[in-house]
């Protein structure tokens, strides 16, 4: 990297620790983590769009999918739900309908005409009422146990840790199956079916309660760091604590988020290499040469949409890697909060500002644009109250006062347009 681009990623340095110095270390380290995970998203999605050209609307289905990783392999199963009946009848009924697709499937490619529309009537309609007949009885067994802390199957009981590469496999398996879909399409069509898939994604997590309790949450999954309170209750930790003056509750809380923080940076180094190496091989090479003229590609022999879902389920798996880690940092999983605005808008914000096609320019996005983010909250907060200092008290001041919460919108506004026009390949911009 040549000394602007360094320039660049100290000054995001710079504010962190400034956050630090100023405010609060545990805030500063908040940002960072968050942070690493942003630039992990934005690294997922450089791929598809950076390197092929691929213009993925449905970002955050990916990552709810490997949001729900850590749910079932790390949390215990409920072993009531399973001693039932009602896990083993709800995996039946899951396994039937896969064969009822899977046989229509079979059907559409076997038969033709009035026989081919009549077998995939019978079956789709016959299968329909034969999956309901034996799913929704053992959905209802398991959603009715114990329902304020419960109400699904649980999980597997294993090392959080392999949440995150299954996280990354579930995102990459959607992938498929919409990439072998949808990818055949024009690029703003492409963009519309992703859009609806990812929110179908959403639905599905909001309202079946027996996979992760729907909007009820799923809490205290398992961490890969101890726990705060375990710490503070340890003799030795608040020996240690105490050695540097610190308070044992501040200083655990801090301690968590470096271990966190540790974690992340390990993977985000890992795919930056991965990515790197793989940009500046052949391959790479090809995959920029179908994204600037897949007629000329295609001439020379390459196939183009293969390459197409090769890229498409490589930057979904790191979106889905990103959905398990974030799941992981906060120990719950909350289907409500996955929104388009923060899990696709901004992520496309942090790659069209740090620099599309470009892995570093990805990362630098990834950081600056999530600083802001949370930052611009408070700053516009205090800028409103110092606007309306003098103002004597009605309409206007409140109106002003309240209006502070939109500060984020209008920033991240800002500073794409401000992107565009003085530096419209990025910040740091593909070679």
């Amino acid at each position: 990297m040549n000394l602007r681009n360094v320039a660049l990623f100290a000054l995001v340095a710079a504010l962190i620790i400034g956050e630090g110095m100023t405010a609060s270390w545990n805030t500063a380290l908040g940002i960072l983590n968050m942070g690493l995970i942003s630039a992990i998203l934005a690294l997922g999605v450089n791929m598809q769009w950076g390197y092929a050209g691929l213009f993925n609307v449905g970002i955050v289905g990916f990552v709810a999918l490997g949001g729900l990783a850590p749910v079932l392999i790390a949390t215990p199963p409920v072993t009531e739900v399973w001693t039932a009946q009602g896990g083993f009848r709800l995996i039946a009924g899951l396994i039937l309908g896969a064969g009822v697709i899977a046989l229509a499937v079979v059907l559409n490619r076997r038969l033709a005409g009035a026989a081919r529309v009549l077998g995939l009537l019978v079956v789709l309609i016959g299968g329909f009422f034969l999956y309901r007949a034996v799913f929704d009885p053992a959905a209802e067994v398991v959603e009715a146990f114990r329902p304020a802390t419960y109400s699904n199957l649980g999980g597997l009981g294993l090392p959080v840790l392999l949440a995150w590469p299954v996280g990354g496999l579930m995102a990459a398996g959607a992938a498929w199956v919409i990439g072998k879909t949808a990818l055949g399409l024009r690029s703003d069509y492409l963009a519309i079916a992703t859009l609806g898939i990812g929110e179908i994604i959403i639905a599905v997590m909001k309202n079946e309660d027996w996979l992760a309790r729907g909007v009820k949450n799923v809490i205290s999954i398992p961490r890969p760091v101890p726990y705060e309170v375990d710490l503070q209750q340890s003799a030795a930790f608040v020996d240690w604590a105490a050695g540097f003056g610190a308070d044992p509750v501040t200083a655990s809380t801090v301690l968590v988020k470096l271990l966190y923080a540790g974690l992340f940076t390990v993977v985000l180094l890992t795919l930056i290499w991965a990515s790197q190496m793989a940009l500046n091989s052949p391959w790479g090479r090809m995959m920029r040469a179908i994204r600037d003229n897949e007629t000329a590609a295609e001439a020379m022999g390459k196939d183009v949409t293969r390459r197409h879902l090769q890229i498409f389920i490589l930057g979904s798996a790191v979106c889905g890697l990103a959905g398990a880690m974030i799941v992981t940092l906060d120990s719950q999983l909350t289907p409500g909060t996955y929104n388009p605005l923060r899990f696709t808008f901004l992520v496309w914000v942090m790659v069209i500002v740090g620099g599309s096609g470009n892995n570093w320019g990805a990362v630098l996005g990834g950081f600056l644009i999530w600083f802001l983010w949370i930052k611009v909250e408070p700053w516009g907060q205090g800028l409103m109250n110092l606007i309306t200092a003098g103002m004597a008290d009605g309409t206007l001041k409140t109106h002003l006062q309240d209006s502070a919460a939109h500060m984020r919108l209008l920033t991240m506004g800002l500073v794409l347009l401000a992107v565009l026009r003085f530096s419209p390949r990025g910040l740091i911009p593909e070679k």
